[in-house]
Formats: structure tokens, C-alpha cells, sequence
């Protein structure tokens, strides 16, 4: 990673680097610098995605006032975020597509326990992992952007907040749904989400392991 690309950062993610159990292989980033029009349009998906993951959860647990207004403050930035992709991506003549899923998330979701209150805990743990996930993978490609596109990289910086907060308020949804058995749970799904970022995968995706 080029020096003192931390210092740039307008939020301090080392708590999230920490969380994580493993750093996106430089091989994703090298991947991600050569496919950007990939890369932006999955980008898009993801947080058009991550407003409908948060509207779901919202009608699936009603009467959860510590979510409601989280998850609705939440799916409103993440649309919003949905139209800025979009409106880079015009600005640079990519054209939208439909592309195939990355199995990241589908994997780490079946996963989840069928039935609650574990069913509400592993949703919110899983949360957390992916927009951590996010996060560290904004910040260990913008200071590789800043000499080719300086405004996606400057873009990918303002997302910190944004995404480091969304992880926050996961976690804490889940720990005040299960303090005494949490710790287990996350080291679960974070020892899944490490294979899954460290596996060679044919098809390159914001949330892809390994290019193959």
C-alpha cells in the first residue's frame, strides 16, 4: 500500500482491521484497479442491496424500536449512496448492468440460525461483517485510486463514515440482543467471512475473494 495512506483517512478504521480476521488480499486490489467499470457497477448493486437488507429486516422485526430507526436512517443513506455510484459511473461512461451475485453474502447468510432470538443476532453479526468488509476494502483501495481518479478515491473516503457507523450500529444491535453469547457467534461468522475473502474465485465482485 503506498506510505501514509492512513493519514488520509478522514475516520480512524483500526478498530474495524482489528475486528476483521484477515486484510483484502492484494491480489482483490490489484484485480479491482484493472476491472473499476466492474468494480463501480457491482459497487452500485451493493448498496442498493444493503437498502433492501436493512427495509427487510425493518418488516421483519416491527416492534424492535432500537432497529427501526437505525435501519431506516441506515437504508436512506445507502440509497442515497446507490444514486452518487450511479451518477459516477455516468460521469465516466460506464453503462449499468445486471451482473452475478458474489456468493460473499448468500454464504454468510446461510449461515444464520432459522429460528429467534438467534436468528435476529446472526442477521445483525452478519450485517456488521459486511459493511466492515466495505469499509476496509474503501480504504485499502483509495490510495491506489488517487493518481488515476482522484474523485473516486476522494468518494471511497467519504464512505468511511458512513460505513464504519453502519457497522457500529449492527454490532450493537446484536449485543444488546445476546451479550453473554456474542463473542462465539462473531468468531464464528468472522473465521467464515476470512475463507470466504481468501478463496480463489473465478468472477471479480466487490465482495469477491482471491481473483483465480
Amino acid at each position: 500500500m503506498p506510505e501514509a495512506a492512513s493519514d488520509k483517512l478522514p475516520v480512524d478504521i483500526s478498530p474495524i482491521r482489528r475486528f476483521l480476521r484477515c486484510a483484502t488480499p492484494q491480489a482483490w486490489e490489484d484485480k479491482a484497479l484493472s476491472e473499476l467499470p466492474t468494480l463501480l457497477i457491482d459497487h452500485a448493486r451493493c448498496e442498493k442491496k444493503a437498502a433492501a437488507t436493512a427495509m427487510r429486516l425493518m418488516f421483519r422485526y416491527p416492534t424492535r424500536k432500537d432497529m427501526q430507526n437505525k435501519l431506516s436512517r441506515l437504508a436512506r443513506e445507502e440509497l442515497r449512496h446507490y444514486e452518487q455510484v450511479r451518477e459516477l459511473m455516468e460521469a465516466r461512461g460506464i453503462e449499468f448492468k445486471a451482473l452475478s451475485d458474489a456468493p460473499y453474502a448468500g454464504e454468510l447468510r446461510q449461515q444464520v440460525r432459522k429460528t429467534d432470538p438467534g436468528a435476529f443476532v446472526d442477521l445483525m453479526i452478519v450485517g456488521a461483517i459486511i459493511e466492515a468488509r466495505s469499509c476496509e476494502r474503501f480504504a485499502a483501495i483509495a490510495p491506489y485510486l488517487d493518481p488515476i481518479d482522484p474523485e473516486l478515491a476522494a468518494y471511497y473516503r467519504f464512505l468511511l463514515k458512513s460505513e464504519a457507523r453502519h457497522f457500529k450500529e449492527y454490532l450493537a444491535l446484536a449485543r444488546a440482543a445476546d451479550k453473554a453469547g456474542l463473542d462465539e457467534r462473531v468468531e464464528y461468522f468472522l473465521a467464515l467471512e476470512a475463507e470466504l475473502i481468501n478463496r480463489p474465485e473465478a468472477q471479480f465482485r466487490f465482495h469477491s475473494g482471491v481473483p483465480a
